[in-house]
């Protein structure tokens, strides 16, 4: 049983929506809930997802989470590990509380739009992969994390969900200064005292102390007025955390209006959700907060707000040369061309002996990007052309970009799990080279078949350790 610090209920008092008694009980009595968001790039429902995995085939369905368009609660928690769909990306697993950025980007930008926007605090990449499946094709998603440690987890998932339209970077809040009023949304997820965690993570509760409140939220403080310069006049900050203390929620939405003039957005919740609406004490500013014993969700506080001073058009660096499809020749696109759906929406970059793919529409901003951060990641790795014969990465086999002309066999769970597991796999076939291995459909990387053997592509870094 958790035993919640008595500083942290007395804080709580007197907070709309706050309820003492039905907050300890919760954090005693329930445990945390699991749910996924599926991705919308790759078209698989809950039934077909929840069908292939065993643990969950007797059960009851899924049921939608109520301000997510592709989020879903699970009954039980079954073994992602063990999932080959988990690790093509049809899914995400991602607190259902968290999932509200979609009611809030849908309320404060119109996403049909180019967007440019920054996922500034971004790993393991839940927020990221969200914003994502909401943006236009032709909006740029730079996803960030400070942390190095856990940029290749970041990377990771943003390769499994597909996308070409999205940059991985690796920067300190400071280096974005370089891209004054750059941005159209900034999405801050804050390191926080974590008190939203306590039921998913009881040991969290023996590290939250009142002084490190104090110091979240003066962090918070420095990171928001560390990016602020890069949020273009008229541009929306949408800022969360997983902490319930107002000095790192509320407050620091008074201090945004105060210190940079920011103007605190509403967003339209509906009653039956019970998400609580809250203003923060000076400035009146909207906030929702989210309390496990009033919905089936952590811990959660999230806020949108406008900036409304500053530049309104884009103050870059200059660049000293260009980055484009120039670096790669003519026959080397031509052998790239066939493995895309649609070749003629993406230009092509070369990184050392790699080539690379992103939107074509976007080709400035890329090299407006690489003169100012350090990039871990950009777009989809196409792979190596060698002797006009591409040698395929496996960002391709995972992307949805990746024609459906390809080669390719379906397999079924065992094989798909060997795979994983980077085994030995047999397919009874006459057919020789690259070809994607798919399960129900959705691939799963390459192989390369050789008449007497199959060689099996499958990420080392990434395979499956358990059986």
């Amino acid at each position: 049983m958790a035993i919640l610090p008595d500083a942290l209920i007395r804080s709580l008092q007197g907070l709309p929506g706050f309820d003492a008694a039905a907050f300890t009980t919760v954090h005693a009595q329930e445990a945390p809930v699991t749910s996924i968001r599926l991705n919308p790039q790759k078209a698989f429902s809950s039934q077909h997802i929840t069908s292939n995995l065993p643990a969950l085939q007797a059960g009851p369905q899924p049921e939608r989470i109520p301000w997510s368009s592709q989020g879903y609660y699970l009954p039980l928690r079954p073994s992602f590990t063990l999932d080959p769909l988990f690790h093509a990306g049809a899914y995400y697993v991602q607190e259902a509380s968290s999932m509200f950025l979609e009611e809030v980007v849908g309320a404060t930008l119109d996403v049909k739009e180019p967007l440019r926007v920054l996922d500034l605090c971004a790993a393991p990449g839940g927020k990221s992969t969200l914003l994502q499946s909401l943006l236009s094709p032709e909006s740029i998603l730079v996803s960030n994390e400070v942390i190095k440690t856990r940029v290749n987890i970041l990377a990771e998932n943003i390769s499994k969900w597909g996308a070409a339209n999205v940059i991985v970077t690796n920067n300190d809040p400071r280096d974005f200064q370089r891209l004054e009023s750059y941005f159209d949304l900034v999405v801050v997820d804050a390191p926080c005292s974590g008190s939203g965690l306590f039921r998913k993570d009881p040991e969290a509760i023996n590290e939250w102390s009142e002084a490190n409140v104090v110091l979240c939220s003066q962090r918070q403080q420095r990171i928001l007025a560390d990016v602020m310069p890069a949020l273009k006049k008229g541009g929306i900050l949408i800022y969360s955390t997983c902490s319930y203390s107002p000095e790192e929620d509320e407050a620091i939405g008074d201090w945004l209006c105060a210190e940079f003039g920011m103007t605190g957005l509403q967003v339209p919740i509906e009653e039956a959700w019970g998400i609580v609406e809250t203003v923060s004490e000076k400035h009146k500013a909207p906030g929702y907060r989210f309390y496990p014993d009033k919905l089936k969700g952590e811990g959660f506080f999230i806020a949108a707000f406008r900036k409304t001073s500053g530049g309104e058009t884009v103050k870059t660096p200059g660049t000293k040369h260009k980055t484009g499809s120039d670096s790669v020749s003519k026959k080397e696109r031509e052998v790239l061309r066939p493995f895309l759906r649609e070749p003629d929406r993406y230009f092509f970059i070369r990184q050392q002996d790699q080539l690379i793919t992103l939107p074509a529409s976007r080709e400035d901003d890329l090299r407006i990007l690489q003169s100012s951060l350090y990039i871990r990641k950009a777009g989809v790795r196409m792979g190596t052309v060698i002797r006009e014969e591409l040698v395929p990465e496996h960002e391709l086999a995972v992307s949805t970009l990746i024609n459906a002309t390809v080669p390719g066999f379906d397999v079924d769970e065992t094989t798909a799990l060997d795979y994983l597991r980077r085994e030995a796999i047999r397919i009874d076939t006459e057919f020789k080279g690259w070809a994607l291995l798919r399960f129900t459909g959705l691939p799963l990387g390459w192989i390369k078949m050789l008449g007497n053997r199959i060689n099996n592509y499958y990420p080392a870094s990434w395979r499956i350790l358990n059986k």
